[in-house]
């Protein structure tokens, strides 16, 4: 169980518990005791008690792993040699939302209207690779929204086709409509003009 540590020395596990590497062992002894059995001609009863075990021991070295292992005394050589993966302490940078969202917004029937959605220039309805959709801002107004916070409703698209549910009293009344594209770090980009259409 334990490797050379960085200096070329055997660790010494010194930080750990006899009873926990007891415990460890017990468990290693009973998935192996399971796992010889199937060297013998199948037996589905046999190989089904190995996986078994083998899922108890998993749960158990990872338990181990995390409570000893993870942090000093033992260092990132110490874990390199026995296999075991260091903490990643580079950050995964959070891309840059550079398209903005193009979208019509049509009449689909009664008290609904619906967004065509894709990337502002294309024609193809889509959004970019790898974003989880289009954030959106919209509401029913008596006059223009001066600016995006003028719009009271939230919603959010992740299919080329979304559709607005309005009530009867909004029938005949201007919608306004502005869409920013959210990538999969949840880093949201530029908001769109704003768009407007009747409820039908």
């Amino acid at each position: 169980m334990f490797h050379l540590n960085q200096t070329g020395h055997p660790l010494s596990g010194g930080h750990i518990s006899q009873d926990a590497r007891t415990a460890l062992s017990d468990v290693y002894i009973t998935w192996y005791s399971a796992y010889a059995l199937t060297f013998q001609p199948h037996i589905k009863s046999v190989g089904d008690e190995k996986s078994r075990q083998r899922k108890g021991a998993e749960k158990a070295l990872r338990h181990f792993v995390n409570r000893f292992l993870r942090y000093e005394p033992v260092t990132d050589a110490d874990r390199t040699n026995m296999g075991i993966p260091n903490h990643d302490a580079t950050r995964t940078p959070r891309r840059v939302v550079h398209h903005m969202v193009g979208f019509e917004i049509d009449p689909d029937k009664v008290c609904v209207l619906k967004a065509r959605i894709r990337i502002r220039g294309t024609e193809n309805l889509a959004k970019p690779n790898g974003y989880q959709g289009a954030d959106i801002r919209y509401g029913v107004c008596d006059s223009s929204p001066v600016s995006i916070h003028d719009l009271r409703q939230n919603d959010f698209a992740t299919r080329s086709i979304h559709r607005f549910y309005f009530n009867e009293e909004d029938r005949g009344k201007r919608a306004y409509f502005a869409m920013r594209w959210q990538n999969g770090s949840g880093v949201r980009g530029q908001w769109s003009e704003i768009v407007s259409a009747i409820v039908p």
